[in-house]
């Protein structure tokens, strides 16, 4: 094991020993003053975010053995059923909420509650689908802006959370989920995946055709930019999407949009902009992006041949190294670690903060590299 990496995993378990002594079950998002004062359970328990913290749980559970991690989990677990009982507050990020934390307990564990949980929340995800469209449908009309109708809209961060359905098609030997998956995928990459391997963030399509009306900047810096977290997901997803289902236009995808990735974050030293199409000044940035494609390109690398491999692997090192280097602060005391981070280009003005899933894939990064990691997605 090379010496970073072990040295990069002992500061991790600092940081999160001390971090679930202090907060347990609660869920955070984003610190205030270094601090995860606001406990997402008692603020929105339907927040898209809520699952990352017992996936960093389970992750270190995994890779330590340690009960005070599954424990918390567990905690973190039984208090998003107010969610998952609740659903019609939920929209297309069940994915990210669940896998994260009923099916990882799931698998780590054999809970029978568990998966009961998660094949729960893989039917309400399926239930979004618009078979006539082909896609899960984002959002519901209260997410969005008054007098704009949401239901032909899906965007990027579907591909994350479609495994959920590739993983409950297998559990209950039953291709419907499988297919609505594969479906959405194929629609995604038909709207939003441009030939350079750049990306959209939302599609507007007829809901009754599914044939693309326009495409909106979403959380980018405009509809023909490409920001650069939504990039992470395509890049991810579709090779999440090549995992379950062998379709080698999905790998190639995943390969197309790693390339246009590697290729702008080398122009920042391997820490991501906020957009990779955004203007010079002010000159954002978002670790959480460069994290989540180091995640990525390690899929990637598991499905090519050794040559192929060295590639993805190296590019994901060095992100990792970067920005463990020059965004990460390390003192126990203070929550959070991965800086640097931005929610969008416009609506959050000029704040870089750190955000709770940055520190996730930090986590799945590290692990993914020392072959510690298992399979959550």
């Amino acid at each position: 094991m090379e010496i970073w990496l072990e040295k990069l995993f002992q500061k991790l378990e600092r940081k999160f020993d001390a971090e679930c002594s202090r907060i347990g079950d609660k869920i955070p998002y984003w610190t205030e003053d270094g601090e995860y004062k606001t406990d997402y359970a008692e603020k929105n328990m339907n927040w898209w975010t809520n699952g990352f913290w017992p996936g960093i749980l389970w992750q270190m559970y995994h890779a330590t053995g340690k009960e005070r991690y599954r424990q918390a989990a567990e905690g973190v677990e039984r208090k998003l059923d107010k969610a998952l009982w609740g659903f019609t507050g939920l929209h297309h990020d069940v994915g990210f909420m669940w896998l994260h934390s009923a099916v990882a307990n799931y698998r780590l564990t054999g809970s029978t509650e568990s998966r009961n949980r998660g094949l729960l929340a893989a039917s309400i995800l399926a239930g979004r689908y618009n078979p006539a469209g082909r896609f899960i449908r984002a959002w519901n009309p209260d997410c969005v802006e008054e007098g704009q109708d949401c239901t032909g809209w899906i965007i990027v961060d579907s591909m994350m959370n479609i495994p959920l359905l590739y993983w409950a098609s297998k559990e209950v030997e039953d291709p419907r989920f499988y297919y609505i998956a594969k479906n959405h995928a194929n629609t995604v990459r038909r709207t939003l995946v441009r030939e350079d391997g750049s990306c959209g963030h939302i599609a507007c399509l007829n809901p009754d055709t599914g044939e693309l009306e326009k495409i909106l900047a979403g959380q980018g810096y405009s509809e023909t930019s490409s920001w650069s977290r939504g990039q992470s997901w395509i890049l991810y997803g579709f090779a999440l999407s090549y995992r379950y289902t062998g379709d080698p236009v999905y790998l190639n995808t995943a390969k197309k949009t790693a390339h246009y990735v590697i290729a702008n974050a080398a122009l920042t030293d391997y820490v991501p902009l906020c957009d990779y199409r955004q203007p010079a000044e002010p000159a954002y940035l978002d670790a959480s992006a460069g994290l989540c494609t180091a995640c990525g390109l390690l899929e990637i690398a598991d499905h090519v041949g050794a040559e192929e491999k060295r590639l993805y692997r190296e590019h994901a090192e060095r992100i990792v190294k970067a920005i463990a280097e020059t965004c990460c602060d390390w003192d126990p005391g203070r929550d959070s670690i991965v800086q640097n981070c931005k929610v969008d280009y416009h609506s959050t003005g000029d704040r870089q903060t750190d955000l709770i899933y940055a520190d996730y894939f930090l986590a799945e990064a590290v692990l993914r590299l020392m072959g510690k990691e298992f399979l959550i997605w």
